[in-house]
């Protein structure tokens, strides 16, 4: 699993990386990003979920894999 966040929906909350640091941080500009890594264990894949449904804004989003 991997996710993505929409740098036009973001407000940089921090909310997600402050949840899952794992998978998101915050970047110099200020707004999340999902680190590139597929998400395997159980513990950090519930806690990336927990971020995606804490964002306010829903920028957060499940990215498929081909």
């Amino acid at each position: 699993m991997k996710f993505m966040v929409d740098k036009d929906t973001c407000i940089g909350c921090g909310a997600c990386a402050s949840i899952c640091d794992e998978v998101f941080e915050i970047t110099d500009d200020g707004y999340a990003k999902a680190k590139d890594e597929k998400v395997t264990d159980e513990d950090i894949k519930e806690n990336a979920i927990s971020a995606m449904e804490s964002c306010p804004t829903n920028a957060i989003h499940e990215k498929k894999e081909n």
